[in-house]
């Protein structure tokens, strides 16, 4: 049976999320990074790979916003999110968010920190570093001219490791081919927003259990960015060998060891 996709109730934007688990359970909300396609477009397939956490959560995936603002930075990003949670009812849940995601959700666990009982970061930073910011130009370029196949080329590349991008290159290919100007247009604007973001001296400020996730092949950010955002929120730490940007969904034990977590921190 297809996972419904809903859209937050009353909001004075539109923003499109979809549930599964245990209703009226623990709420862990799960903000994925950026993206060529919307996440809610596998909606199934996230499901299917979260089932670990069906039967003690009730699992909310969230999209950015549809109607996009011209300028849309993480710290707007943060505040729409907090503006559907609390729309939601949603209150002191356990947060997931990787790569762009994990930024969208420390900037929450400062805005509005009660709305933040555990905190998860995977493949993320506090801040643009030189690299970070020259990968993200390179895509931005890709779909501003329009080269549908080379951002989901450079994209898949740059995030997976090698095995696993030369595995699925076809899949991606194919996938390429089903890109709108539409799509591209957004992904350049989500990505825009994220240069500016530096959360860095302020993180000291969040109180909540965190627990951050790196790779130290990562080709965005590398290992050093997980490293001080650890000694920052004085979370737990652990760095995958062998993987990259994308070790959330290709090392086995990811969820298992977010899940772990969290259940110490009920």
């Amino acid at each position: 049976m297809a996972i419904p996709i809903e859209t937050v109730p009353g909001a004075a934007f539109r923003m499109r999320f979809f549930r599964f688990g245990k209703p009226g359970a623990r709420p862990l909300v799960v903000l994925p990074g950026l993206s060529v396609k919307s996440v809610m477009d596998s909606a199934d397939a996230v499901a299917a790979a979260f089932q670990l956490f069906a039967e003690a959560f009730e699992v909310f995936v969230f999209d950015r916003r549809e109607d996009l603002p011209e300028a849309y930075s993480i710290s707007g990003m943060a505040g729409d999110t907090a503006a559907a949670l609390e729309l939601l009812g949603i209150r002191g849940a356990a947060v997931m968010g990787v790569s762009q995601g994990g930024m969208i959700a420390m900037e929450l666990a400062l805005q509005r920190p009660e709305l933040v009982g555990a905190l998860v970061l995977g493949s993320t930073s506090a801040a643009l570093d030189e690299n970070s910011a020259r990968v993200l130009k390179h895509w931005i370029a890709l779909a501003g001219a329009g080269d549908a196949a080379a951002l989901m080329c450079a994209f898949a590349e740059t995030i997976y490791t090698d095995a696993f991008y030369t595995r699925y290159k076809t899949a991606f290919e194919r996938l390429a081919q089903t890109v709108t100007p539409e799509e591209l247009s957004r992904f350049v604007r989500l990505a825009e927003g994220t240069f500016g973001f530096d959360a860095a001296k302020r993180l000291s400020a969040v109180r909540c259990p965190a627990l951050v996730l790196g790779a130290r092949e990562d080709r965005v950010f590398g290992a050093e960015p997980s490293e001080a955002l650890a000694a920052l929120l004085h979370a737990q730490l652990f760095l995958y060998e062998g993987y990259g940007h994308a070790v959330y969904d290709e090392a086995p034990d990811y969820r298992a060891r977010v899940l772990a977590f969290l259940r110490t921190t009920a």
